[in-house]
């Protein structure tokens, strides 16, 4: 049975901060579109096969990789919570960190 899909508030406004980045990068919207369809496409799988996700050191958290991200979800009983999109460019410092104010 299908899992319910929660974007968080925190998840929802680092799309939109790697929309409009790309958005401004490359002058058009088709790369920024692409992502998001990519984006909703894996946080779809999850809904059905909330394990297929790499496991953290948190309980119940969770990575699935999409291109060069990383969706971090928290996995309960009804739902599928995406956590964070991290750039995986990025500091892993940076990750911690706010893994563990978010988790």
């Amino acid at each position: 049975m299908a899992k319910r899909l929660i974007w968080t508030e925190f998840a929802q406004s680092q799309k939109k901060e790697i929309f409009d980045y790309w958005n401004n990068r490359n002058g058009s919207k088709t790369y920024s579109r692409k992502l998001n369809r990519l984006f909703d496409e894996a946080a779809e799988m999850l809904t059905t096969q909330p394990y297929i996700g790499r496991p953290t050191q948190f309980e119940n958290i969770r990575i699935k990789k999409v291109k060069t991200f990383h969706l971090i979800y928290k996995v309960t009983d009804e739902a599928i919570q995406i956590l964070i999109i991290w750039n995986t460019r990025r500091n892993p410092d940076d990750l911690a960190k706010l893994m563990e104010d978010v988790v």
